[in-house]
């Protein structure tokens, strides 16, 4: 699914019997470069990027944009490397990342539960 310029994945994706973490993780790439039109495995981490595995609070911007109901916490996922943010109302060099969230969230317009999401970085704040 492709939300306000985002590429998400529905809790409902998830199977309910437990799977390790690199058949996630291929799973996800496989379902993103299904949403995206391109492979995401060979892309190179940019240079000065938040790790994977660093740990995010996804914050609203104050007084504008509220892509989610609510801020929550996540994880920088390793399922895609970061990106350049394609979009008119992009800062300069600003990334994308891919965040897996704490529990399942809902957007702003009730869509969901999601449980990952490209998320701009301006949205993010380590932990």
């Amino acid at each position: 699914m492709r939300r306000h310029g985002c590429a998400v994945v529905g809790a409902a994706d998830t199977p309910q019997l437990p799977v390790s973490m690199a058949d996630d993780t291929a799973r996800d790439r496989r379902a993103l470069e299904v949403i995206l039109g391109h492979p995401v495995h060979d892309e190179p981490w940019p240079e000065g990027a938040l790790p994977a595995g660093t740990a995010v609070r996804v914050t609203r911007e104050p007084g504008g944009h509220a892509a989610w109901r609510s801020e929550f916490t996540g994880v920088i996922d390793q399922a895609m490397a970061p990106r350049a943010v394609q979009n008119k109302h992009a800062r300069p060099g600003e990334l994308e990342y891919l965040v897996r969230f704490g529990t399942p969230q809902h957007d702003s317009a009730a869509g969901g539960p999601y449980r990952k999401a490209m998320i701009w970085d301006r949205y993010l704040k380590p932990l």
